[in-house]
């Protein structure tokens, strides 16, 4: 038997990919308190933090078998900065958290420039979209639907929608070009 404290992070990916729930646990003791640590500095408040992490957590073994990375920390750590950045946006305590943060504010105000072209880009894109595509794409995306959910709803299978997603996801990452450090947060 092997130690997984030893694996490297390409290799705990690829078991955690095939369902390995130690490599996914030693992912978790790897990275969670220094993922941890860095919402804590930006929400200061330390159940937001433990829910943040732990969502995103619990949605990198509900999609485990999607899950095409090759810099774990990097890819975790957008994933935080991504859900710190709805958290923020929706939060009352929005202004609290940008006073305290003042020179990461740019990445958390929802009408950055940036943010603006990214938006209108994807906008762009799903109205070229088959119906079908643009069904599935909006319900993933907008509202938040499992693949399986997707396909109850539609009346397909899951395996359609998870192909549909990556034909479109593919299509999306290639037509943001310069902005494809935002379509691993998409």
């Amino acid at each position: 038997m092997f130690s997984y404290d030893k694996l490297t992070d390409l290799e705990l990916t690829a078991l955690l990919k095939q369902g390995d729930r130690k490599a996914f646990n030693q992912i978790y003791h790897r990275y969670a308190e220094y993922l941890y640590q860095y919402a804590l500095n930006i929400l200061r408040d330390e159940d937001e933090c433990t829910d943040a992490i732990q969502d995103i957590f619990v949605w990198l073994w509900e999609n485990k078998k999607k899950v095409n990375v090759t810099i774990l920390k990097a890819y975790l750590l957008a994933a935080v900065k991504y859900k710190l950045t709805r958290l923020i946006q929706s939060s009352k305590r929005r202004a609290e958290i940008l006073a305290l943060n003042p020179l990461q504010e740019e990445i958390f105000i929802e009408d950055s420039l940036e943010i603006k072209e990214l938006k209108h880009a994807i906008q762009e894109f799903v109205l070229v979209l088959p119906e079908r595509a643009r069904q599935i794409f909006e319900m993933s995306r907008n509202e938040y639907l499992s693949n399986k959910e997707i396909a109850l709803r539609l009346g397909i299978s899951e395996k359609t929608v998870e192909n549909q997603m990556t034909i479109v996801l593919k299509k999306l990452k290639t037509g943001l070009g310069k902005m494809s450090f935002w379509s691993a947060v998409i």
